[in-house]
């Protein structure tokens, strides 16, 4: 058999519009996948303010953080 070789190249700019649609999908599904779990964007931001209230020496437990949450 002989060696194809497709009708096209691949070049830098080829690879860069690739990566950055790449990069668009992992966002979309990264975000519909939040929206389908709400609860999982609630204990996520529950989190980040505990960690930083801790940061701050301030003494709240998570569990009082997510019960001064809304």
């Amino acid at each position: 058999m002989g060696e194809y070789k497709p009708p096209f190249s691949i070049t830098n700019e080829i690879l860069s519009y690739v990566s950055s649609i790449s990069e668009k999908i992992g966002r979309i599904t990264a975000t519909s996948n939040l929206e389908s779990k709400p609860h999982l964007r609630k204990n996520n931001r529950i989190k980040s303010i505990h960690s930083s209230l801790k940061i701050e020496a301030n003494s709240l437990s998570l569990g009082q953080v997510r019960d001064l949450s809304y």
